[in-house]
């Protein structure tokens, strides 16, 4: 589901340790008995990890994302342990926890304010959680911290029944491009992404593929195809990307035609490769589609704040 290992299928489809508490003094006063030390919990580790990197800069749609290698039950003491600023100044965000996509993690914390975050801020965050409980019989085993930046506010706008895709940048429009969405037997989600990544690696060198390019294959028999995609941009988990269509410029523009991806000129796609960074906001309206769910790659905005802080599939108690 998530994108940082694993992904689905490029398809363009639709679709600080536990403390004690003692008591102030060696003796009780009269009547009252000296506070015993809490118990230090214990239990089987969970390894606590990061998607995000020390130093790096994202998009203001980009989620915090933590990995927990097992499944915990009780987030309590990770929501009250954990802080994030925004340029030193609280957050204000939430958790929302779910299955993890990821093969090697059993569940994800995913953690956003209530809009995007701010363009050109510093955001850190400190998790003194190594030693606190994760529930009955389970004990976190990592402390972390995470220093990262946002970019430019980039926010897309794609209107599939107009066919065009506003770009901005900190509020201010510095392009419209042509597309041709998902046609209707494969439309396009419609809601707000967030871009996962940009091209891929070639699995066969470990290295980045020139250009930007993708190795794109069908997953339905009735249209088979295998390609080689340039200047893709992934915004979903199950294989939707805004990318170069050097095949369908007759419909670019005009009709919605595609698998369900975003196709672009090829060089308005090359341009949109150069522009994004990975956590830009693209957002879809008139799509002829289903929404896309939390799950599929960051999809964290379309789960309204009020259903957000309730936490997810471990209900917040902070």
């Amino acid at each position: 589901m998530l994108a940082a290992a694993g992904l689905a299928l490029s398809a363009c489809s639709s679709g600080g340790g536990g403390g004690h508490a003692t008591s102030g003094s060696s003796k009780a006063p009269a009547g009252r008995h000296s506070a015993s030390p809490s118990p230090k919990p214990t239990g089987a580790p969970v390894h606590v990890s990061l998607l995000e990197g020390d130093g790096n800069t994202y998009g203001v749609g980009m989620p915090i994302i933590v990995y927990f290698d097992k499944a915990i039950t009780d987030p309590a003491a990770f929501e009250k342990a954990a802080t994030v600023t925004v340029n030193g100044q609280p957050a204000g965000g939430a958790w929302y926890f779910q299955h993890s996509g990821r093969s090697d993690q059993a569940l994800e914390g995913h953690y956003r304010p209530e809009k995007y975050w701010p363009g050109h801020a510093k955001i850190e965050m400190k998790l003194p959680v190594k030693g606190l409980s994760a529930g009955p019989g389970l004990v976190f085993d990592d402390s972390l911290t995470l220093s990262i930046a946002t970019g430019a506010a980039n926010v897309s706008t794609v209107d599939c029944q107009a066919e065009r895709m506003v770009v901005t940048s900190d509020g201010k429009t510095v392009k419209t491009l042509p597309t041709s969405c998902g046609a209707a037997k494969t439309p396009t989600y419609y809601g707000t992404k967030v871009v996962m990544q940009k091209g891929e690696t070639d699995p066969k060198t470990g290295k980045m593929r020139p250009d930007g390019t993708v190795n794109m294959v069908s997953n339905n028999p009735a249209d088979p195809y295998n390609l080689m995609v340039p200047w893709s941009v992934r915004i979903t988990n199950s294989g939707e990307y805004v990318h170069s269509a050097s095949w369908n410029g007759g419909n670019i523009g005009r009709r919605s035609t595609s698998n369900g991806c975003t196709n672009l000129n090829v060089d308005d796609a090359k341009w949109f490769y150069g522009f994004a960074q990975v956590g830009d906001v693209v957002t879809y309206k008139n799509t002829g589609g289903n929404e896309m769910r939390e799950w599929d790659g960051y999809g964290d905005w379309n789960v309204p704040w009020a259903t957000w802080q309730q936490g997810g599939s471990l209900k917040s108690k902070h």
